[in-house]
């Protein structure tokens, strides 16, 4: 997995005050929380999140002195209705879908001091024009309000706030479905209006009324189907307006492609026809004209007018809100605006004094960046434009900021921009690493769960793992699993993405593992708390991450690990059932690693396991390939014991697992073809697979998969199933009780054996091979050894039966003849059968568990039977070669002299 972006903002987000450690494991400030703090001193510009309602209670007498109150998160309105602070003057909130009319009309009654309220950018769409009227009438000294998302702002709501609110200076009304626009003609007071992605304005009457405004200067239409007409009619007859902003307006560029404006001279049109810091730049004086950033140089200048920084401070406001919108929507044709200006807007505004436009430029940048949210796609060129205009430094600023909604879209911006290569080198250069890990432990879960999803997109590949590791990374990510259980979807798929992606690495995942991290009780927690109606990611993640712990076998302790962590096993399997498919498959492929531990194999069956993945095997004829590929896996380990694999077979595994060895689809047969040939050691399996038609398949995949290693598995089987395991007729087909068909074995297990031949001969050459039968020289038998080597079997392990049984079931094939070894069976089913036992693809150096195979042959006295084979004068030259390959595998592991 590897790879998660963020494109749109979700809704269920939390968020909690820094106020006391006694936070740190709930999600809310309750009563119980805040009984020891003094909150008599609570600071006159306060972030707070989520009280329940009792803590608002307590804390409402003792929140006198608060002015500036800021929230985050749906659910917050029921807390903020018992707040009493008589002398707030500023509230804003984001998420504000729950906030409804009589909320808002509660809190506008308590706080008759309120001078400007701001709710969105998200959609407050249960609050209506009775609310609005509400706060106009309790707040008279309103000067500011923002509103985003409101269905309907009528003409009673627009002339209250005119009638009560005179002091009223900037509204915003946007995102709405329906605004009286005569009545809006009547707020004489206001200097800044913004109507920006309303819909259903009749733009004739809104620019005779709107242009009459006495104070109006600054007006923002952008991202609505405003005309040619209604602009130009702003901009001949508003006698104060300086600044019209039409940002993204369809209709209106339309027509101006057609009609070209003429200049008004000390008015500024800002679109995406021209050049929007030249726009801006003719509000100033001369020395501007070559500025490049006309906002930065602004910010630096020292003696500013004070009307035009009322100015500039709103078009800051503007761009970001409409840039944030704009990216939202990802249109395809704003491909060019996005590298030729908007790029370089956003940058600029992440160096605003403004927290908030500073807030959601870091998430345009988050957002406009990403093209395909579904595949992770990250448009390259926008990345890069971010990287040359200094913005990783920008943000990682920014994500060090005290600030938690700063850091939290910082954070969510560097995790999308870490997709491209180019940009992740420069942030992990930068000790953006570092930076990520520290904000992964913040106490706040939505700085948390942006970091962790930055980790998550870094520990994809192996450049960055190791410093993840290093930073601390691998324990704050197991921390927020325990810290944040439940109810958190987002932030444990982002913990657990990032734990999976580093479980892979076998150094990182002996850290997840270890008991100080307790990664491996985190994930088997996770786990025991699915349930298999949901399709949450964090449950397939977390399965994931375990298969990637379980991945290392021997070189780690990972797998008997998570085996030994009660319940982990048996949520895996009862993953198995889930209506999830992504699910399922994560489940199989971690119960297809562990269960190469031999204690795993044994609890797994116990489990159900051998049930519930036949059945996974069963339904799996029209599932995704990697659904398949790991309900054949998790079927080829669990046989490796005999009990489990005799139920595998009277549980009806064989034949799914013969439909899979059919597909075309290479990783799938492959796995199938593995399966089949340990099942095949027990004869009854053996019969079960010729009966089911599995022969077939099997002497296809040997003579034409395109996977050498399919041709590798599929030969293995065959030779097992016929090497005088069955009888030498059997009845076929699925209902072979009664059946009249009857198979004749020798013919088919000559014609199967045959094909085996024909799969070792390909790897024959002849001058190399009598070479090396002709000479001492290791070199010569080195050669050979690589030409044949098939680099995915280094990475099998072996059942150690087979490799035990090797100098008995090898024996019967030869006999000594005055003094020398000889092959007294037929030469096609004696040099199968002793390739077989060789096994030299299992013991060549640098196979993951070659030590392993070589010293199972070791103990097992193959040294002795080798010797006599690579000595027998009627052997094949290849068996007396490949006998000679695993006697100088077994002396470079052991030592051990042919």
């Amino acid at each position: 997995m590897s790879r998660r972006v963020r494109q749109k903002r979700e809704h269920s987000r939390g968020e909690k005050t820094n106020v006391s450690s006694e936070t740190l494991d709930c999600g809310s400030l309750t009563s119980a929380t805040i009984s020891g703090v003094d909150w008599t001193t609570l600071p006159d510009d306060t972030v707070i999140q989520l009280f329940d309602t009792e803590a608002a209670v307590s804390l409402s007498p003792r929140c006198k002195n608060l002015q500036r109150l800021k929230f985050h998160a749906a659910g917050s309105a029921d807390a903020l209705v018992s707040l009493q602070a008589r002398e707030l003057r500023e509230i804003s909130g984001d998420f504000c879908r729950d906030i409804t009319d009589a909320a808002l009309s509660v809190i506008a009654a308590r706080h008759e001091m309120l001078e400007s309220v701001h709710f969105g950018p998200d959609a407050c769409e249960r609050i209506s024009s009775d609310a609005i009227k509400a706060l106009a009438y309790c707040c008279p000294r309103l000067r500011r309000l923002w509103m985003s998302g409101v269905k309907e702002v009528n003409g009673d709501a627009i002339n209250a706030l005119v009638e009560h609110c005179r002091k009223l200076k900037d509204v915003g009304f946007i995102e709405s479905d329906n605004i009286d626009e005569v009545a809006l003609g009547n707020l004489n007071s206001v200097k800044f209006l913004s109507v920006a992605g309303t819909r259903n304005l009749k733009w004739g009457s809104a620019a005779q009324v709107l242009s009459r405004l006495p104070c109006l200067v600054c007006l923002d239409i952008s991202r609505t189907d405003v005309n040619l007409s209604a602009i130009t009619r702003f901009l001949s007859s508003s006698q104060n307006l300086k600044v019209v902003c039409a940002l993204n307006c369809p209709v209106f560029e339309r027509e101006v492609d057609s009609n070209p404006m003429q200049s008004h001279k000390g008015k500024v049109l800002l679109t995406f026809l021209n050049d929007i810091f030249k726009g801006v730049t003719s509000l100033f004086a001369d020395n501007s004209k070559n500025v490049t950033d006309v906002l930065q140089y602004w910010r630096r200048t020292k003696n500013r007018d004070k009307n035009l920084d009322e100015i500039v401070v709103w078009i800051e406001w503007i761009f970001s809100y409409s840039l944030l919108r704009i990216a939202e929507n990802n249109l395809k044709e704003l491909d060019d605006f996005w590298l030729t200006q908007g790029a370089a807007v956003l940058l600029s505004l992440l160096r605003s004094s403004q927290e908030e436009v500073q807030e959601r430029a870091a998430t345009a940048i988050a957002t406009f960046v990403v093209i395909d949210d579904e595949n992770a796609t990250v448009d390259c060129q926008r990345a890069e434009a971010i990287l040359r205009g200094d913005g990783i430094r920008l943000l990682l600023d920014l994500a060090r900021s005290c600030q938690e909604g700063l850091q939290s879209e910082a954070a969510k911006a560097i995790a999308n921009l870490y997709i491209d290569s180019k940009v992740a080198k420069a942030v992990a250069e930068s000790g953006g690493i570092n930076i990520l890990a520290n904000l992964a432990k913040s106490i706040n879960r939505l700085v948390a769960e942006e970091a962790a999803g930055g980790l998550w997109n870094l520990s994809v590949g192996d450049d960055h793992k190791g410093a993840i590791a290093e930073a601390g990374g691998i324990k704050a990510l197991v921390d927020l699993i325990f810290k944040w259980s439940s109810n958190t979807d987002g932030l444990l798929e982002h913990a657990t993405g990032a734990l999976a992606n580093l479980g892979a690495d076998e150094k990182c995942s002996m850290e997840v593992a270890v008991a100080v991290a307790g990664g491996i009780h985190a994930l088997a927690m996770l786990l025991a708390l699915a349930n298999l109606k949901e399709c949450k990611s964090r449950y397939f993640v977390a399965a994931r991450a375990l298969a990637n712990l379980a991945a290392h076998g021997d070189s780690n302790s990972n797998n008997a690990a998570i085996g030994q962590e009660a319940g982990a096993l048996e949520a895996l399997v009862q993953l198995t059932y889930s209506q999830n498919e992504a699910v399922r498959q994560e489940a199989a492929g971690a119960l297809w690693n562990l269960s190469f531990d031999d204690k795993n194999r044994e609890a797994i069956a116990a489990a159900g396991g051998v049930e519930a993945l036949v059945a996974l095997a069963q339904s799996s004829s029209s599932a995704s390939r990697g659904l398949q590929e790991r309900a054949a896996g998790a079927l080829w380990g669990l046989p490796v014991s005999e009990s489990n694999s005799i139920a595998i077979g009277r549980q009806g595994g064989i034949a799914p697992l013969i439909a899979l060895a059919c597909s075309n689809i290479e990783d799938v047969h492959e796995t199938a073809a593995g399966a089949l040939w340990n099942l095949a050691f027990h004869r009854e399996n053996a019969l079960h697979i010729v009966q089911d038609g599995g022969v077939k398949p099997l002497i296809h995949l040997c003579s034409s998969s395109v996977s050498k290693m399919a041709w590798f598995m599929a030969a293995l089987a065959l030779v097992y199933m016929f090497d005088v395991r069955i009888d030498t007729s059997v009845p076929i087909g699925p209902s072979s009780p009664g059946s009249s068909k009857i198979l004749n074995m020798d013919g088919v297990g000559r014609m199967a054996l045959k094909h085996v031949e024909e799969f070792v001969t390909s790897f024959y050459d002849p001058q190399p091979f009598h070479s090396a039968a002709a000479s001492l020289v290791p070199s010569a038998l080195a050669q050979i050894a690589e030409a044949i080597r098939i680099p995915e079997a280094g990475h099998l392990r072996c059942r150690k039966c087979l490799c035990k049984l090797t100098a008995k079931t090898l024996a019967p094939f030869l006999v000594t003849v005055h003094g020398n070894w000889q092959v007294r069976l037929d030469p096609h089913i004696a040099m199968s059968s002793m390739w077989k036992n060789f096994q030299p693809m299992f013991t060549l150096p640098g196979g993951r568990h070659a030590m392993h195979h070589s010293s199972l042959l070791q103990n097992a006295g193959a040294p002795r039977v080798l010797r006599a084979a690579a000595a027998a004068s009627t052997a094949p030259i290849q068996a007396k070669i490949y006998a000679k390959v695993v006697l100088q595998n077994l002396e470079h592991h052991h030592e051990v002299s042919i």
